[in-house]
């Protein structure tokens, strides 16, 4: 079981062990447009995760052909919208219904590709992606992000989703809209000061 990392100059990176996946993944460059830096996908081969009881599920979901998949045994950390740019330009729409969660609390199940782009605080903002529907599933890197961000479209029951804040308001067009009563931020909370 392990999770690859590395860089597009062709050196492979450690390889570190994850209680998510049983083969190593293929790590695959691609071009970004615009003379940027290459991005790196990382590919989890299909197999089986870690089995969850439907006594223990909070929440599932999946991408649309349902060959990437998840379930959650613990409630959310928080839960809104986010209307950042970035979040705009991957998702298409005007923000990103989203779910935080304890990455010991999530077991993902299927092949993922993973898009890396320059995240708010100067980081790496990892989206991960079902590369047979390409549908946006989850954020965060397995085996080594302490938290994972769930999409909420990805939902087996939407009505799940109980969404409590808005983040980076301040840079968000007209049009998309924050419903009444979330706690609104125009960046990450703890970035407000």
């Amino acid at each position: 079981m392990f999770l690859a990392a590395g860089n597009c100059a062709g050196t492979a990176g450690a390889l570190t062990a994850t209680a998510f996946w049983l083969v190593a993944p293929r790590a695959i460059c691609r071009p970004r447009s615009g003379g940027q830096d290459a991005a790196l996908a990382v590919a989890y081969p299909s197999g089986a995760s870690l089995a969850m009881t439907d006594d223990a599920k909070q929440h599932s979901g999946g991408c649309l052909c349902g060959a990437l998949r998840y379930e959650t045994v613990a409630e959310p950390m928080s839960q809104g919208h986010c209307y950042c740019a970035d979040c705009r330009k991957a998702s298409g729409s005007g923000f990103v219904p989203f779910m935080n969660f304890r990455s010991a609390d999530v077991r993902f199940r299927g092949e993922a590709r993973q898009f890396r782009s320059r995240a708010w605080n100067g980081g790496e903002a990892v989206r991960n992606f079902c590369p047979i529907c390409m549908s946006l599933v989850f954020g965060g890197e397995i085996g080594l992000s302490d938290s994972f961000t769930i999409y909420a479209g990805s939902l087996d029951d939407p009505s799940r989703f109980r969404p409590t804040l808005a983040i980076f308001a301040e840079g968000r067009p007209a049009w998309a809209l924050i419903p009444p009563g979330l706690t609104v931020f125009d960046r990450m909370p703890a970035a407000q000061g």
